[in-house]
């Protein structure tokens, strides 16, 4: 399962009633999570920039955004972003991905990569007209 950071902040209103009626929301969040085959990592109200913050796996990309969508559609957010987090482990066969993707950045006629060398690793196109 891919695992997954959402960042929050609630509506002044969402805020006056849970304030009004305080709840477990971490309980409500598991519920939720779970009832669509996730599973909530940890769940937190936090100060700055944003009220809180959930870790969670989801079992893919599109359950993922149907609870967003879900969510957000409450609403009870003023702000509600998802983001899938990237183990530590992976990052080494992701540069390595990485070093084998040709890229050609806007308005430049030679494709591009962090491997580019001279030793012939990604010969550059002929160059158009």
């Amino acid at each position: 399962m891919a695992k997954y950071m959402a960042l929050f902040n609630f509506t002044s209103e969402a805020i006056r009633r849970f304030v009004a009626n305080p709840s477990d929301r971490a309980a409500v969040v598991r519920g939720l999570v779970e009832s669509v085959g996730g599973h909530l990592e940890c769940y937190y109200w936090m100060f700055g920039q944003h009220d809180g913050m959930a870790v969670f796996e989801m079992p893919d990309a599109h359950t993922s955004a149907a609870t967003s969508l879900a969510i957000v559609s409450s609403g009870a957010f003023t702000h509600f972003e998802t983001h899938e987090l990237i183990e530590a482990s992976d990052l080494t066969a992701i540069a390595e991905r990485a070093r084998e993707i040709a890229y050609q950045p806007p308005g430049g006629w030679q494709a591009g990569r962090p491997a580019d060398t001279s030793q012939g690793m990604n010969p550059a196109p002929r160059r158009p007209g």
